[in-house]
């Protein structure tokens, strides 16, 4: 049961966790084809932290709902808790993240590589954010601990009771903006649950375009398609191919928090 509960969390992790750039529109052409969704080929390797930008600076409430969802090849293939977030549908849940600037000449090259003559960028505040939203969405007591790998933005560790852990690695992103306040990222996460009867394996691949609005309340709109691909140590691998065995759709909104 556990795991279940934890697959469907990952799928939200990604608000959470390079700027390789898009060419113009393919993000947004590949966000309205849902649900014919086919493995985005355009991404390159992360390097450094998902820089944001400027107008996301500062502490959020967000709240999440998964509005649909789609198993592309059902009834062959279908993954573990699929079924059970059914009932997700329509319900919202809400958390606090943080964006924050940080300076790439203090962070080092590595992690960094490109941004280091700048004086400041905005990141994600990954613990904090992701503690938040794994409490949120699993309960207080099922959370022990989230860790950023200090030599990379891009590998995280969350730890659960009963010594189980999560390990998510960024392997792949690439972003796209657009003059009308949008900013649209997809990133590419290798995954291994750890702590039950054996590992779970899997790549996850989050597109979401955040969108500047007029209001205050909320300020953000997102619309996020989370995409689960079969790992190559799954014996479907070969019959799923480059079509992915889930696909999760939510509306995220953020609003400003003290």
């Amino acid at each position: 049961m556990l795991i279940k509960l934890i697959v469907s969390f990952c799928l939200m992790l990604f608000l959470v966790l390079g700027n390789n750039e898009a060419q113009a529109g393919e993000l947004a052409e590949h966000l309205a084809k849902f649900p014919q969704w086919e493995k985005l080929t355009s991404v390159k390797p992360a390097k450094g932290d998902l820089v944001y930008p400027e107008w996301m600076t500062g502490k959020w409430k967000v709240t999440s709902t998964l509005v649909d969802l789609a198993a592309p090849l059902a009834p062959d293939i279908v993954t573990p808790g699929f079924e059970g977030n059914r009932s997700q549908l329509n319900q919202p849940i809400s958390f606090l993240v943080k964006f924050v600037k940080v300076k790439p000449n203090n962070s080092g090259s590595q992690i960094f590589p490109n941004l280091k003559n700048q004086a400041s960028i905005l990141v994600a505040d990954r613990e904090f954010n992701s503690l938040n939203l794994t409490r949120a969405y699993l309960g207080d007591e099922a959370v022990l601990s989230s860790k950023v790998d200090p030599e990379s933005p891009n590998r995280q560790i969350t730890f659960f009771r009963g010594e189980r852990q999560l390990i998510s690695i960024v392997s792949d992103r690439v972003t796209e903006t657009t003059p009308d306040d949008q900013f649209i990222t997809t990133e590419v996460f290798q995954q291994l649950f750890k702590g039950g009867s054996r590992p779970y394996f899997n790549s996850v691949e989050s597109t979401t375009a955040y969108q500047k609005l007029s209001t205050t309340s909320p300020a953000i709109t997102a619309d996020q398609v989370t995409a689960v691909y079969l790992s190559p140590q799954d014996p479907d691998y070969f019959t799923a191919g480059s079509r992915p065995v889930a696909l999760y759709r939510y509306r995220l909104e953020f609003s400003r928090s003290l």
